[in-house]
């Protein structure tokens, strides 16, 4: 049988070849990535910038016709408006008590996953499963579960003994911003054991196995050994949660709305309220400025982590 010709290496190809051959794969991988990069900049870039323009006009419901260029009065409504400094200290806590616990159970329920036990693909698919519903669904669901009259979570606590009547809990400001808390918790919690359990399995067994002989204990090795290999997952799916926590009015907008009294509303589901009343140059004024805050954020998120590792 004839030998398939072997192609020459590219070290022996004359200039002229050389610079062909290189212009034909320059262009072949064009061709390749152009579709996604038109797609994105047909569904991204596009509606960013023309969402962005509006920021500068007087783009409102009830005249779409003469949206007249107002600089920057957009930015100083939102700026000024009363609601703000709330919405602000909401938002904060939104993202804070929402991260932590959910990077804490994520981390201890990836940690119970990595083990060998019977039935361990049923309890993963169980506990990955909620990821794949809709946040807004979600929040339908425990907006039933914690409903005063009817609820299960206040039928729990009437049987356990822990209340004597039905606790309002969407309807009070001081227990509205718990309830939409646990809601974004439960849901939470399994992206960071899908990540951090995917990380978790590429720590080699050689190195585990060494730190035990050495004699070096389970918290040991833990904060040591296997939290310092997997440190730049750890550091991008904080990084990533906490934008998208940010960035996630769906579980509050199903549940309360933003009430009561405001006291649960968050920047983005502020958004969306300006949206519904037809002001849509405020909205992609907000929408602007969280942009720009998360950019800020994710900036000094990752110079701060890297000064750190350099200092170590």
């Amino acid at each position: 049988m004839r030998e398939a010709p072997v192609e020459a290496p590219r070290a022996s190809l004359q200039p002229s070849t050389r610079r062909a051959f290189t212009a034909r794969r320059a262009w072949t991988l064009l061709g390749f990535l152009a579709p996604a990069a038109v797609f994105v900049g047909i569904f991204t870039y596009y509606p960013l910038v023309s969402g962005a323009q509006m920021a500068f006009r007087d783009w409102n419901l009830s005249n779409f016709t003469d949206a007249t260029w107002i600089g920057l009065d957009n930015f100083r409504a939102v700026l000024t408006d009363p609601l703000l400094p709330g919405i602000l200290r909401n938002t904060v806590v939104w993202v804070v008590a929402s991260i932590v616990p959910q990077f804490v159970l994520g981390f201890a329920v990836a940690l119970w996953l990595r083990r060998r036990f019977r039935f361990r693909g049923i309890y993963q698919a169980l506990i990955f499963y909620p990821w794949a519903v809709s946040g807004f669904l979600i929040g339908i669901l425990f907006r039933w579960m914690f409903n005063s009259e009817f609820g299960v979570v206040n039928d729990l606590l009437a049987k356990a003994g822990l209340v004597d009547a039905p606790v309002p809990w969407l309807a009070q400001p001081g227990t509205a911003m718990v309830a939409v808390l646990i809601a974004n918790v439960w849901y939470g919690v399994t992206f960071f054991a899908i990540m951090i359990l995917a990380a978790l399995q590429s720590v080699p067994d050689e190195i585990l196995e060494a730190a035990a002989l050495d004699g070096a204990g389970k918290a040991r090795t833990l904060l040591q050994i296997v939290v310092p290999y997997i440190r730049v997952t750890l550091t991008v799916t904080v990084l990533l949660r906490v934008i998208w926590i940010f960035n996630f009015p769906d579980i509050i907008y199903g549940m309360t709305g933003g009430g009561p009294a405001d006291r649960t509303h968050i920047v983005t589901t502020w958004l969306i309220q300006v949206t519904q009343r037809g002001d849509y140059g405020m909205a992609a004024a907000i929408g602007l400025l969280v942009l720009a805050l998360l950019l800020v954020f994710s900036v000094f998120y990752l110079l701060a982590l890297r000064e750190k590792e350099v200092r170590q």
